[in-house]
């Protein structure tokens, strides 16, 4: 009786051995898995955050454009408004002012435009990162 106890305390004691190694095997296996996915992440991020960056200065190139554009038919308009006060309107300047003026009316709901979309773009860029 005592030979059979000892014999199935070993085998006890054996597959405890066994076990233990089984689950240190897989938490290895798990760590791994974990410190891999923890750099994948971060290079996914680090990818997110370099495009919504040239997204961010493309939108903000346009935007730059729009302003220097508004800004110099307004130095026009501007140009023209002085001369005609001064006395020198001829009918094709009137005509060129009016063409002026439609163009910068354009320009400005281009402008509004531009800033709503860089606005919402904005938006984006910034709950791409939050998540």
């Amino acid at each position: 009786m005592g030979a059979r106890r000892r014999s199935i305390l070993a085998i006890l004691a054996f597959l405890m051995l066994m076990g233990i190694a089984v689950y240190f095997r897989l938490w290895a296996i798990h760590y791994n898995i974990s410190s891999d996915d923890t750099h994948l992440l971060r290079q996914q991020f680090d990818i997110a955050n370099r495009e919504a960056m040239d997204e961010s200065a493309e939108w903000r190139l346009r935007y730059d454009k729009e302003v220097d554009r508004t800004k110099k038919c307004l130095h026009e308009l501007q140009v023209l408004r002085d001369s005609s006060q001064k006395g020198d309107v001829a009918s094709g300047i009137n005509h060129k002012l009016a063409i002026l003026q439609k163009e910068n009316a354009v320009l400005l709901e281009r402008l509004e435009t531009l800033k709503r979309e860089l606005e919402e773009e904005r938006l984006k860029c910034s709950s791409r990162n939050m998540n």
